[in-house]
C-alpha cells in the first residue's frame, strides 16, 4: 500500500512538473518595451537587441487570441500563463528555440497596437516589432 501511495505521488509530481514551468516570463523585456513604447518618437522597435537569450521565433498575439489559435499558430502546446483570450490591455509576445516555448513576455498597450506587419513570426534577422499610436 505504501509503495502504491509513493508511486502515485511520484506521477502527479511528474505531471505538474511538465507544464510550463520552465518557460520564463520575462519581465525585464516588458519594462524596456514600456520605456520604450513611452517614447513617442519610436515607431518601430527592433527585438533582438531587447533580448539575453537564444530564440529563433517569436510570435506576437494580439488581445482576445484564443489558447486554440496559440497553440495551432505555434506548432507547439503553450498553457498562456497571461489569459490573452480575455484581455484587452496587452500583447503577448512568445518566444520559441528550436521548436520549445522558452521565455514570454506581455507588452502593455499604452494607447497603442502592435504588429509584425504580414510576417507570420519574428527571427532574429526579421525582428522589427511595428508601433501603431491610437
Amino acid at each position: 500500500m505504501r509503495l502504491k501511495a509513493v508511486s502515485f505521488l511520484l506521477i502527479v509530481v511528474m505531471i505538474v512538473g511538465c507544464g510550463n514551468s520552465d518557460v520564463l516570463h520575462n519581465i525585464d523585456f516588458e519594462k524596456t518595451m514600456h520605456s520604450m513604447v513611452e517614447n513617442q518618437n519610436n515607431r518601430e522597435i527592433k527585438v533582438k537587441p531587447l533580448t539575453d537569450f537564444k530564440w529563433d521565433k517569436a510570435y506576437l498575439f494580439e488581445p482576445y487570441t484564443p489558447q486554440e489559435h496559440i497553440e495551432k499558430q505555434m506548432g507547439v502546446e503553450f498553457e498562456d500563463p497571461s489569459n490573452i483570450r480575455s484581455r484587452d490591455d496587452i500583447y503577448l509576445i512568445v518566444f520559441l528555440n528550436e521548436g520549445n516555448v522558452v521565455q514570454y513576455a506581455e507588452i502593455t498597450r499604452q494607447k497603442t497596437d502592435f504588429s509584425i506587419g504580414e510576417k507570420e513570426y519574428l527571427s532574429p534577422s526579421e525582428d522589427v516589432l511595428l508601433i501603431e499610436r491610437y
